[in-house]
């Protein structure tokens, strides 16, 4: 939610800062500007989004980002972060970390209520925290988040105790993020299926009633209370009377009724309407995610990409840097990192990634690729150079679409057969399952450089409940298990932005991974639309303070 006033929220996350611990809390590049007048209250804020209908709206299930997209609208977090990137208290009043790192001490604020009325107490940290754990959750991204809290000690009404299995310098920036939202521990008991429908959160919005395969209808919380004070605003209620989500996948319909008036906000948004919004009197906010960069990985743990040559011979073969140029209109910069552009730890190597057709093809000479079919493609003992890719098309712009296009005819002429299947998402996430690619293209949004230890661990390569394993490059190497482990267990920053510059530089010096751009966030509203470009933790558009010029 609002953290602060809106004028303390105004953060440029990437020019401003050299790169936040978050790709939110600001505004990050509306053309707009600030609001013009007295907020008004009233009217529904109609949102179309592009992204697949979330199957659940508690994002403690599963946990990907049309999840928490939508639920930065009702759900709230134990933490968040400031205008300087920090790690701040939400839901949460304080919180204290032992010396030895094992015990974290959390606070509550006082007097929050849910939108069943139950006050907040710190047993809503306990109930949380256990769904979360819980295998019939189905949690992934939450579930990982607090995967090392052994327990949770209740204090009194208002404070807790996490007890740690380890220490964890993240856990605070963990709880900032949507995934781990803090729910009515009542709401919590319901069947899964009653819970999904509607969870209940503290949040200035609350669920009304979901119309599948349509919209979503949030009304405002009449009772909602403000967690951190705001001189600014006259009481804590939400301007906007409630939002409307809708579901428009294609793009160019979706951006014909931003066009029209027919919808106020839309995500997904081509780089080219992008480019030709400024002169059509809408306003753009791009809100690049925290956690890792958008990057193709390749899979490590079958051919042809098992031999880091044949690694390094697909990067040489691709023009990364042309296609970005000619289809994304100066809307996604060259990214040379793992991580997001607002993570301030992000370790960046532009010598590793360029292209170079004729040291491609003698890295396949070295690797034994020698041979050639009838179609051109490198043969090696009789099987041929094939590579199998996945993409989700509620994921991937028809832009990026293209540029993977591009690979696929730039890899062809070194002698790859890289086959291209687009999916929609559970299809997608089925073939990641069964291990069935080479190079994929997996998002993954997380507040901090601790991301990396969720990427690359070897013990990532094991799926989550929810089915879902985040390593996809399948990295299997335990001095980078190491680096990762000792990176978010010490108290040292210096020795932490050390480690994590070491585990980033094996990553990618062994190419197991291309960097393309940060992942891609972009909001277009229109001139009805005032107070928009605060966001949370995880770079999803927050409405609290936003009002309909009527």
């Amino acid at each position: 939610m609002a953290k602060f006033s809106s004028s303390q929220l105004k953060i440029l996350a990437t020019a401003a800062i050299g790169g936040l611990a978050l790709a939110g809390c600001g505004d990050s590049g509306s053309t707009q500007g600030e609001a013009s007048g007295e907020p008004q209250s009233g009217g529904t804020l109609i949102y179309a989004s592009g992204d697949a209908e979330p199957d659940c709206l508690d994002p403690h299930y599963g946990g990907n980002y049309p999840q928490g997209l939508i639920s930065t609208q009702y759900l709230e977090t134990l933490f968040t972060k400031n205008e300087d990137g920090e790690t701040v208290p939400w839901l949460a009043e304080s919180s204290e970390v032992s010396e030895d790192g094992l015990t974290h001490t959390i606070t509550l604020t006082d007097g929050i209520t849910f939108h069943d009325d139950t006050p907040l107490t710190s047993e809503a940290i306990k109930a949380n925290v256990e769904h979360l754990q819980d295998p019939d959750t189905a949690s992934s991204t939450g579930y990982l988040a607090v995967q090392k809290v052994e327990e949770v000690e209740i204090v009194d009404d208002l404070t807790a105790n996490l007890h740690l299995s380890a220490p964890d310098n993240a856990l605070e920036e963990s709880l900032s993020m949507h995934w781990t939202a803090i729910q009515s521990p009542d709401a919590l008991a319901r069947d899964v299926q009653e819970n999904c429908e509607s969870p209940v959160g503290t949040g200035p919005f609350k669920v009304e009633s979901w119309d599948r395969e349509q919209q979503i209808n949030l009304v405002r919380n009449e009772d909602y209370v403000l967690p951190v004070e705001d001189s600014q605003r006259e009481n804590d209620l939400a301007y906007l009377d409630g939002i409307t989500w809708r579901l428009i996948p294609e793009a160019a319909t979706r951006y014909a009724a931003l066009q029209s008036g027919e919808v106020h906000v839309i995500d997904n948004a081509q780089p080219d309407t992008i480019q030709s919004a400024d002169n059509a009197n809408i306003g753009h906010l791009d809100s690049p995610r925290p956690g890792a960069s958008n990057r193709l990985e390749l899979n490590s743990s079958q051919a042809p990409f098992n031999d880091p040559l044949v690694r390094e011979a697909f990067i040489r073969a691709v023009d990364v840097d042309g296609g970005i140029q000619a289809l994304f209109f100066d809307t996604a910069p060259r990214s040379h990192s793992l991580l997001s552009s607002v993570e301030p730890l992000g370790s960046s190597d532009d010598s590793l990634f360029y292209r170079d057709v004729d040291e491609a093809n003698d890295l396949l000479d070295e690797a034994g690729w020698t041979e050639r079919d009838e179609d051109n493609v490198r043969m090696k003992d009789g099987e041929r150079l094939e590579l199998t890719m996945p993409v989700s098309t509620n994921q991937s712009v028809p832009a990026e679409q293209s540029l993977f296009e591009q690979f696929q005819a730039q890899a062809a002429e070194v002698g790859f057969d890289m086959q291209i299947n687009l999916l929609d998402l559970s299809s997608w996430y089925a073939a990641l399952a069964e291990h069935n690619y080479n190079l994929v293209s997996a998002p993954y949004t997380k507040v901090g450089p601790s991301v990396l230890r969720i990427l690359y661990h070897s013990s990532s390569i094991e799926p989550a409940p929810s089915g879902y394993f985040a390593n996809n490059a399948q990295v299997d190497i335990p001095e980078l298990d190491e680096i990762l482990v000792r990176a978010e267990e010490t108290t040292d920053d210096a020795e932490r932005a050390d480690l994590y510059e070491q585990a980033q530089q094996m990553v990618l010096e062994d190419f197991y991974v291309l960097p393309l751009y940060d992942q891609q966030n972009h909001f277009l509203y229109t001139a009805e639309v005032q107070g928009m470009g605060e966001t949370s933790a995880i770079a999803a558009p927050e409405y609290y303070n936003v009002w309909l010029n009527q």
